[in-house]
């Protein structure tokens, strides 16, 4: 079995790939849920969610996230009330978030209520959220403090940034199934995804990082920067406030803990001899996922790297 850490589209994406190379019943995945959200009176999961379209095979692929085809009549129709709306959550994609919010009002917790909505999609890899308590990212920025959603979708990742808090973090805890996921696996994978609000806040539930330090078996990662830049996203921005380098070394520098392989783009391939003075075995390949084919030779080259690692 492999353990996966992921968040958005980018460890989406990879997955779908991961899915055609290993049985998906051998995969867990823990997600991200510092970027979860109470809004329209619903408790939205966007990196879950991500990760649950996409492999039900319902994500809409243009967007990125969502479900293809839905509509947005209901956000449409706040507008008519004078409410904001910028958070632009699909009619279907409310469906879920209902159904989940409904289940949480009823004492289930945040895993519960995942487990059943990847039941109702027939999606079988089993995707574990980081934690069960509630913990929120918010950016410290030049216009105020805001909640992660804001910074990212209502101000486009424009304001500049200051400081960054993931609200709840000091008593969230790992969940047993997160746990057990960490300890019966045979390999971790850390997903292309930004290494600072997404892989971060599961890094900092208790539990997890020390887990991952002490685990005998290969934990890889695959890189989200190419060339300087994130793929998609935010990365640099958040990586530049931390002092780290933007680059597939500064992603090594800050898994370099407990990370044994990464991943690195052909187009940084010269950058392998600096991550490798970390302890940290490199393998370079061309890691846009432009196809399935692409998706498919990414999810190769990081199980090919964990048996070397």
């Amino acid at each position: 079995m492999i353990a996966v850490l992921a968040g958005g589209v980018g460890a989406a994406r990879f997955l779908q790939g991961l899915v055609r190379v290993v049985d998906p019943k051998d995969i867990k995945v823990i997600v991200n849920t510092a970027d979860d959200i109470d809004i329209y009176g619903v408790h939205v999961s966007p990196d879950v969610d991500i990760v649950t379209y996409t492999l039900a095979g319902v994500v809409d692929e243009d967007r990125g996230w969502g479900i293809k085809g839905d509509t947005f009549n209901f956000v449409e129709s706040l507008a008519r009330f004078g409410l904001e709306n910028w958070f632009k959550l699909g009619d279907m994609d409310l469906a879920t978030c209902f159904y989940r919010t409904m289940l949480m009002k009823k004492g289930f917790s945040l895993t519960e209520a995942t487990h059943r909505i990847c039941r109702a999609l027939n999606v079988e890899v089993e995707i574990l959220p980081m934690t069960d308590h509630s913990v929120q990212t918010y950016v410290e920025t030049d216009i105020g403090v805001i909640h992660i959603q804001e910074y990212m979708v209502k101000y486009r990742c424009e304001p500049s940034i200051l400081g960054v808090e993931f609200k709840g973090i000091g008593e969230a805890e790992a969940t047993a199934e997160v746990l057990e996921a960490l300890e019966g696996c045979s390999g971790v994978i850390v997903c292309p995804s930004n290494p600072v609000i997404s892989i971060g806040p599961i890094l900092s539930v208790k539990g997890i990082r020390d887990k991952l330090r002490g685990a005998s078996y290969p934990k890889v990662a695959v890189t989200p920067i190419i060339a300087g830049a994130p793929v998609k996203g935010p990365a640099d921005k958040f990586m530049r406030f931390l002092g780290v380098e933007v680059s597939p070394y500064g992603v090594a520098w800050l898994y370099r803990d407990f990370l044994d392989g990464l991943v690195v783009d052909i187009r940084d391939s010269i950058q392998t001899v600096r991550i490798e003075k970390l302890g940290i075995k490199t393998l370079a390949t061309d890691t846009l996922m432009r196809s399935i084919e692409d998706k498919v030779r990414l999810a190769k080259a990081a199980l090919n790297l964990m048996e070397i690692s």
